[in-house]
């Protein structure tokens, strides 16, 4: 599953980023690491911008940049 298909309230790992480049890098630069647990909080009404809660930071993505996201949904 990726980022872009989780709900508001989700929890998830990450457990790969398929960004590459600028954007791979600007995603690390936020904490957004392999590993690392992270609750969809809020999707926009027409699905974008996503806000997301990392490392207790909240941040928004892009649907585009989210679907690159890949987790493991916990249960």
């Amino acid at each position: 599953m990726n980022l872009a298909m989780m709900r508001p309230g989700e929890k998830g790992k990450i457990t790969q980023i398929g960004a590459i480049g600028p954007m791979r890098r600007r995603l690390m630069d936020m904490g957004v690491l392999v590993g690392e647990v992270v609750q969809v909080e809020k999707v926009a009404p027409l699905g974008d911008p996503i806000e997301i809660t990392v490392k207790n930071y909240r941040l928004s993505l892009r649907k585009s940049e989210a679907a690159g996201i890949s987790v493991e949904v916990k249960a």
